[in-house]
């Protein structure tokens, strides 16, 4: 029954294409990823809440800390379970993999990515493992447009601004935000897009926030009502969270790679290294019990000011009424999320960073705020403080202060915080950027070279081949021939520029024509002068596993149109700076999304 529906909307689908102009049906298809999208959200969403609840209700019945630290432990090896039996022993984790594709793939992501990460998320997430649903969700969104677009045979531009219409669907279902999803959409993917590709971004992100506000429960979503009006004479505090989150976003992306390294590195059977981690897993929460799931419900109890609510059913409960033992353990479970959520995906887990972010944010803004008030320094909004500190963490990880900015506005459902969260999410992006060039979930990719930044130039080079624009065919010289040799090659062939090489083909040097103009129209001088006594050493050299990057940079630097390269340490060939730039337009062309 269900794939006879699926047959009856793919007929309707292709006949719209047919008599819809190009635009439309990319309107049209932003729609429909939109709704798949929102419907990833919803099955995750409702799956995790659930959990949650039902871990809290037999929590409440039985008071035994210890069996919120035995549903993460199932997680993980259920998730490991599931990657190595049927999904065939890998998968691809984080949304850095939605850069790679399109960056290197053609915007190809595999069809399995559509159904892989709601099944490992729900499982690892939903029972408990301390991460977040959010990267899932985009990367599965992303792998909707993608495959959408693979069927219909859409462009190369299509299919690119569909895997953005899946990330901005995915951001707007989940938090109901679709301003936020748009602009994560714009400053993670698709940093150089033109004006008229916002309407089909907004259109998808609009459809999945309208989906998810019609079928999900409001308790399920992360959203606020009750905040105090923005005071200016809080502005310099503002300020100083914002220094305080750029720090603590640098403090949580090293500890997240050094702890991901060290699982890495572990030389364990995927089953032996997800007990590992959930071990460890299971007693960081057994101490501090809000590391269980997402942490949405603890994020709430902060920012509606019922702090004491964070130490029931811990070890701590005894202390409730003491406020500094509050403020000390809600510091100490924010300094521990990062463990938390790197142990859940070292170990084997899936989940993202996003919910940690807005976790740790929040703990941010709270410890500071009420640590002020405490002091009798000031009597600062702690709610405020609460959320405004979610978007200095999220700007400071995902180097996205517009997101942060916008995603706070709209599930605090208004606008009246927007100068303390614009003063927060970009000096807390300014300090991380300052110690960390690429945000923690591209890093590595970008320093390979493979994935996009916020550089636009950048872009484009990353995406071109190296060894697509090298000659090999260029006519060499020997050192010990005189310049007949040279000026029968140059009245016969339309090169610049030779290379000088030995007998087994070693670089000596090059001979560039401009150089010695003069030279060649003297007779005398062409007859008796070697060219051993022209050359002079390559200005740079270019190896062909160079990064286009790389090549264009040397081109800066030595300002020659033409450089040589040099494979397994022989002359191979070499490179035109205007081939380069020719290859660079074109590129550059394909990729503008109109």
């Amino acid at each position: 029954m269900f794939k006879k529906y699926i047959s009856k909307l793919d007929t309707i689908i292709v006949w719209s294409q047919s008599i819809l102009t190009g635009k439309q049906f990319i309107f049209l298809s932003s729609v429909l990823v939109g709704i798949s999208a929102a419907f990833a959200v919803i099955v995750l969403k409702s799956f995790a809440h659930w959990v949650f609840s039902f871990a809290t209700y037999i929590n409440g019945i039985l008071k035994l800390s210890f069996i919120n630290s035995i549903l993460p432990i199932a997680g993980l090896l259920l998730t490991v379970f599931v990657i190595k039996k049927v999904l065939g022993g890998t998968i691809e984790k984080g949304t850095s993999q939605i850069l790679y594709a399109v960056a290197k793939k053609a915007s190809i992501i595999p069809e399995k990515q559509m159904y892989a990460h709601i099944i490992t998320s729900s499982l690892t997430v939903g029972l408990g493992g301390s991460a977040g649903l959010e990267s899932p969700i985009v990367v599965t969104g992303a792998a909707f447009g993608s495959n959408y677009a693979q069927k219909y045979k859409l462009s190369y531009k299509d299919r690119t601004l569909l895997i953005g219409c899946g990330v901005s669907a995915g951001i707007g279902a989940a938090f109901n935000a679709p301003i936020a999803g748009v602009l994560f959409a714009i400053e993670f993917l698709l940093v150089d897009v033109s004006i008229s590709a916002f309407t089909p971004i907004m259109i998808s992100a609009a459809t999945g926030a309208i989906v998810s506000a019609i079928t999900l429960d409001e308790t399920v979503l992360l959203n606020f009502k009750q905040q105090q009006l923005f005071n200016y004479h809080n502005i310099p505090f503002y300020v100083l969270l914002g220094v305080l989150t750029g720090f603590i976003s640098i403090y949580y992306t090293r500890n997240f790679q050094r702890t991901e390294h060290f699982f890495h590195r572990l030389k364990l059977t995927p089953y032996k290294k997800a007990m590992f981690g959930a071990a460890l897993l299971a007693v960081l929460i057994f101490i501090f019990p809000k590391l269980f799931g997402e942490g949405y419900e603890s994020i709430k109890i902060l920012a509606e000011n019922h702090p004491e609510e964070m130490l029931e059913n811990t070890l701590f409960e005894s202390f409730k009424s003491n406020r500094w033992v509050l403020l000390a353990f809600v510091a100490a479970t924010m300094m521990m999320k990062v463990f938390a959520t790197s142990i859940t995906l070292g170990s084997g887990g899936n989940g993202g960073n996003f919910a940690p972010s807005l976790f740790v944010g929040s703990y941010v803004g709270f410890v500071f705020s009420k640590f002020i008030n405490l002091i009798g320094l000031s009597h600062l909004p702690v709610s405020n403080f609460t959320m405004v500190g979610m978007a200095g963490i999220l700007s400071g990880l995902f180097h996205a202060p517009l997101t942060a900015i916008f995603l706070i506005a709209e599930i605090t459902g208004g606008y009246s915080l927007m100068v303390p969260l614009m003063i927060v999410a970009s000096i807390s992006f300014a300090i991380s950027k300052r110690f960390e060039k690429h945000s923690m979930d591209v890093k590595n990719l970008a320093e390979k070279g493979h994935v996009f930044t916020n550089n636009k130039d950048t872009n484009v080079l990353s995406t071109l081949n190296t060894n697509s624009i090298i000659h090999t065919d260029f006519l060499t010289l020997s050192p010990n021939e005189n310049l007949e040799k040279l000026v029968d090659l140059i009245s016969h062939s339309n090169q610049s520029v030779f290379a000088v090489v030995d007998k087994e083909q070693h670089l000596l040097g090059v001979v560039h024509f401009n150089d010695i103009r003069e030279i060649i129209f003297n007779k005398y001088r062409v007859k008796y002068t070697l060219v051993k006594d022209i050359m002079t050493p390559p200005a740079d050299i270019i190896y062909p596993f160079h990064s286009m990057e790389v090549v264009m940079d040397k081109f800066e630097k030595t300002k020659r149109t033409f450089l040589p390269v040099i494979k397994d340490e022989k002359y191979f060939g070499f490179i035109s700076k205007s081939e380069a730039l020719e290859a660079y337009r074109a590129k550059l062309k394909s990729m503008t999304i109109e």
